[in-house]
């Protein structure tokens, strides 16, 4: 029998034997319904939690209990996904509709409930259901169990999230260019909720951060906008990473950051410039998508100095890299290293079980007959992974989760491809629109591995339909980024390159565009396990998979009966 030598997984069991008695219960109740809030002179009906945009942010302490009881008095389907939580044997909680259970209906109530066990720093939950996270998304904020910080104790906390706004009926929106194989553009960007001042009615629409010379804060930076990774940067100060999707980071300093869809960053910010004022600016990467695809604005917020006069002087506004600067995103996404020895610091596993070349890109889909499509070449747009298109088991009665544990067949299938089907040259932008690449069939294909076996996974863009920027998360998992790199990866010359010492662990990584990253994880969390882009329109145009991870050998590490309350289709 092989040994559990998962990190993650031995020291869970031994917190959970050691600690039962420090490790308390955070429970809390979130009414969805509808809301009307004004941004930028209009009013808009969204949905939200308990009646807050953003939502609730949970606090957390290392090894607690989580209970949310989930009334939905929406008009819509909802599940909630806790972004980035292990869910350690607690797959039925991880709230991914059709994946790990059906949609809580209108009128209808669920409780999620689950351990945080093995994480410290800044994650955050989000519905995911349709693209109702928009609107309807928090920061989960998870505090050491001791009180300690593998740095300073900042003087203050403050979670930064970062949205995007639509000035419309975003779901009618979304729905129509779902149907005519379009995108769904926002209107601006926002931070906690506000879109900032340089849109009409929004002077009182800024975020404002009030600051003591010479304290040090610790910024809680969440990227939840749909469709968009981020540059952020607050003028004349300097910024000092020290985790990334709740793992604890070497120190890294720098003057600005970035984030990709779905990704959290804890800063240090020190309030050290002379009293005054200044513009924190968030402002869109957006390589390989013409200006109607993506929003070209960017959202401000201010932070203000103790004692300031703000109407003696404007905010400090910095410079901000270019839309499409690769150079900037690709340095600050790949210079981060993890803390060794720290907090919760998991080794990389070195004898690999499992490999997979994944390719991820845009293509399309033929456009249905009678209809108008608007994507190019009068198609619809389409994505895919080593040429599936993935699709939501929608209407087949059972969730994958469901159907994974009770054996029912019909609803996916277990032969996603370790390899694409063709090799081509990955990367040559001469081949947009080469026919016999663009388009892929839709499936629902999966791939099983073995309890505790160890998967090393390349992670190779496309160049087929505009070569973009694709951040891949893994449900249920945080992973190794063995490495990123420029063209197609060669295991040949890229092997060299892997950090097996000390790379950054996340459950996000930000694929290069025109490039490729490695990443590396034990799949010792039996369940079902989505796998997809976090721009949502590439996840919903199909651009995922899922993994299935079998029992352990006892009940110990198998999967639990689902609860009682679970949805039914």
């Amino acid at each position: 029998m092989k040994l559990l030598v998962f990190p993650v997984l031995a020291w869970s069991f031994a917190l959970l034997a050691s600690s039962l008695a420090s490790a308390a219960i955070v429970e809390h109740t979130f009414n969805i319904e509808n809301k009307i809030v004004k941004r930028m002179c209009h009013e808009q009906v969204i949905v939200a939690a308990n009646g807050l945009y953003p939502g609730p942010t949970i606090h957390v302490t290392e090894g607690d209990t989580v209970i949310i009881h989930v009334l939905n008095n929406s008009p819509y389907n909802i599940t909630l996904h806790w972004h980035g939580i292990y869910q350690l044997f607690t797959s039925w909680a991880d709230g991914v509709e059709y994946v790990t259970q059906c949609g809580i209906h209108p009128g209808h109530k669920f409780t999620y409930k689950y351990k945080v066990i093995g994480q410290e720093g800044t994650l955050f939950w989000h519905a995911h259901s349709f693209a109702l996270r928009a609107t309807l998304h928090g920061a989960f904020i998870i505090h050491p169990r001791n009180g300690r910080y593998p740095f300073p104790k900042p003087y203050h906390q403050v979670p930064i999230i970062l949205g995007d706004w639509y000035d419309t009926n975003f779901l009618d929106a979304l729905e129509g260019a779902l149907v005519s194989g379009g995108v769904a553009v926002s209107n601006a960007y926002t931070i906690n909720g506000f879109p900032g001042d340089l849109f009409n009615c929004s002077q009182n629409e800024t975020f404002k951060m009030k600051v003591k010379h010479g304290k040090t804060y610790l910024l809680r930076i969440i990227n939840a906008a749909l469709n968009n990774n981020l540059f952020f940067k607050i003028a004349d100060h300097k910024l000092t990473v020290v985790a990334a999707d709740a793992s604890y980071t070497k120190p890294y300093v720098t003057d600005i950051i970035i984030l990709a869809a779905g990704q959290t960053l804890d800063v240090l910010f020190k309030a050290d410039q002379p009293t005054g004022s200044y513009y924190m600016v968030a402002s869109p990467y957006g390589v390989g998508m013409p200006p109607p695809l993506f929003d070209r604005t960017m959202t401000r917020g201010i932070v203000v100095y103790d004692g300031h006069n703000t109407r003696a002087s404007p905010p400090v506004m910095p410079l901000l890299p270019p839309f499409f600067d690769t150079p900037t995103s690709f340095k600050l996404f790949s210079n981060l290293s993890s803390l060794v020895g720290g907090p919760h610091w998991v080794p990389v596993p070195l004898n690999v079980d499992e490999q997979m070349f994944i390719t991820v890109g845009i293509g399309l889909e033929k456009c249905p007959v009678n209809a108008k499509c608007v994507g190019p070449l009068n198609q619809k747009f389409s994505a895919n992974m080593n040429n599936e298109s993935f699709m939501l088991p929608k209407g087949k009665g059972n969730s994958m989760l469901e159907a994974s544990y009770y054996n029912v067949s019909g609803v996916y299938t277990t032969d996603f491809p370790d390899n694409p089907p063709m090799v081509f040259d990955y990367t040559n932008t001469n081949l947009t629109f080469n026919m016999s690449l663009v388009y892929s069939p839709k499936s629902t294909k999966v791939k099983k591995f073995k309890f505790n076996s160890t998967v090393e996974i390349v992670f190779q863009n496309t160049g087929v339909l505009k070569a973009q920027s694709h951040p891949i998360h893994v449900h249920g998992h945080s992973f190794h980024v063995l490495a990123q790199g420029f063209g197609n990866y060669d295991a040949d010359r890229d092997k060299a390159k892997f950090n097996l010492v000390n790379p950054q662990f996340r459950n996000t990584v930000a694929v290069p565009a025109g490039g490729w990253a490695v990443i590396r994880f034990q799949a010792s969390n039996p369940g079902v396990w989505f796998v997809h882009c976090h721009v949502d329109d590439h996840q919903v145009w199909g651009l995922g998979t899922a993994f299935v991870v079998e029992n352990g050998p006892t009940p110990e590490t198998s999967l639990p009966p689902p609860p009682a309350d679970l949805p039914k289709c």
